[in-house]
């Protein structure tokens, strides 16, 4: 690694871990955060808003960094998640805290996929495939000493410090970059494409508040629910047309006509909404079926948390001497064994049991989900990077979104009729639905590794550079 490059990577080492430690840290100060501002019934939006702006932002800044440059978009991201951070330590309110983490939310946008795309202009293909491990045990690292950070603020500190933290942090990561990375951009006339711009978001975000909201806010069979499907469907079929006619389309469709782009984006999807599923409803086995406390439900994810970046080390480390195809058949090989396994764990499983299984998942995800991101945006050139790289994290997003709806909407149907008057459900009623649960994401991870025998055998050629 070059002094430019290791530059470089230090800062966006550091926004990596700013943005990756967000859900964790958040999740540990909320109930404090509820006593000291109420709202207790608004606590979701705290996590859906900044789920929906970051999603339907990301395409577009993805797109904008293809035209303008990956360094404007990645200021500019970067400043607004401090601002959206240092608004949120400010908060008075529950209302005030869900329109800041807005804020905080679009700047996410830049900041993720932009990371990304920028690791892969600076970095060959073979020196890419080891990065990206790199960056992957960054967001391990995040997913455990979040939940202690977040906890060491609250009991010690105050709850404001766990969005100011990220100001000093976040100041150097854009230090960094606006004084060491370097890029030739072709000047020519460019066409923003704001009718795509419009019309997608809009679209997606109908789409994402009516699967965050249906069964729970609005009954799915209500009319909120369907008008928001409707204008879902009706701004989708604009923004398709926009984009076949646009000389530069936001997201263009030609992207997905690219086999090492549309196959992985497909599977990333999936593997999204398996993800969900284990993280959202195996901490809910734990607590409501055993009647253990959430902190061991907590420690019970944690072997993911390891095993997901060693799966990212050593699998970049392969990616080059076995290609993509075979490691992803083994990342995906190992989501399904690992939820096959989920499927039979019974109230007598012992700990350690379920311990090895959420390792070897997040093994799994480790080996499978930093391949599809480095095939997606080894596919193209740099003028569609930005792009690709963004649509793999859109999709990813939305696939947890979408999870999330179904399975949430799954569950209430299995469990709602046994419901006591306090909304308890019997222990062993509600282990029945998490099975349920268990065998849906399972078939999930059979699909996935069907549709995983699609990747190209090959590894991608290396894409010409225009601006490194």
């Amino acid at each position: 690694m070059t002094a430019y490059q290791r530059k470089i990577t230090i800062a966006l080492m550091i926004a990596t871990f700013l943005s990756a430690i967000e859900v964790t840290i958040v999740s540990t100060a909320m109930p404090t955060i509820v006593k000291k501002l109420g709202g207790l019934e608004l606590i979701s939006w705290v996590y859906a808003v900044y789920l929906l702006t970051s999603a339907v932002t990301t395409p577009i800044f993805g797109k904008t960094a293809d035209l303008f440059g990956r360094k404007k978009v990645f200021l500019f991201g970067a400043a607004l998640f401090l601002l959206g951070s240092m608004l949120c330590g400010l908060s008075q309110s529950m209302e005030q805290l869900i329109f800041f983490r807005a804020v905080q939310g679009i700047g996410a946008g830049a900041v993720v996929p932009i990371t990304f795309t920028i690791i892969g202009d600076i970095f060959t293909f073979e020196e890419r495939a080891k990065v990206q491990g790199l960056f992957a045990s960054i967001w391990g690292i995040a997913g455990i000493f979040g939940p202690l950070l977040g906890g060491f603020f609250v009991d010690y500190v105050s709850w404001h410090w766990i969005f100011y933290i990220n100001i000093p942090f976040g100041l150097i990561s854009i230090w960094l970059i606006s004084k060491n990375l370097n890029e030739k951009l072709e000047k020519r006339k460019r066409h923003i494409d704001y009718g795509g711009a419009i019309t997608f978001t809009v679209g997606t975000s109908a789409l994402l508040y009516a699967l965050l909201t249906g069964g729970n806010d609005y009954p799915w069979n209500s009319a909120p629910i369907y008008v928001l499907f409707a204008a879902t469907v009706i701004f989708l079929i604009l923004f398709f047309v926009i984009q076949m006619r646009h000389p530069e389309p936001m997201i263009p469709l030609k992207l997905f006509h690219y086999r090492e782009v549309s196959v992985p984006n497909l599977i990333s999807f999936l593997a999204s909404a398996i993800l969900i599923g284990i993280t959202a409803y195996l901490p809910l086995w734990i607590q409501g079926a055993l009647g253990k406390g959430a902190i061991y439900s907590g420690l019970v994810l944690m072997p993911m948390s390891i095993g997901w970046p060693i799966g990212s080390t050593v699998g970049g480390r392969m990616l080059v001497r076995v290609g993509p195809k075979r490691l992803s058949l083994l990342g995906i090989l190992l989501l399904a064994i690992g939820t096959f396994c989920l499927t039979l764990i019974t109230l007598s499983t012992p700990s350690w049991v379920i311990w090895v299984i959420v390792f070897v998942l997040g093994l799994g995800f480790g080996f499978s989900i930093t391949t599809f991101t480095i095939v997606v945006q080894s596919a193209v050139d740099w003028s569609l990077r930005g792009v690709a790289t963004s649509s793999n994290t859109f999709l990813r997003t939305l696939g947890q979104t979408f999870g999330v709806a179904v399975l949430g909407t799954f569950l209430n149907s299995q469990i709602g009729s046994h419901s006591d008057a306090s909304g308890q459900v019997p222990p062993e009623i509600l282990a029945a639905g998490i099975h349920r649960i268990f065998l849906i994401i399972a078939v999930l991870a059979i699909v996935s590794l069907v549709i995983t025998f699609w990747i190209p055998k090959k590894n991608p050629e290396p894409a010409r550079d225009k601006a490194s």
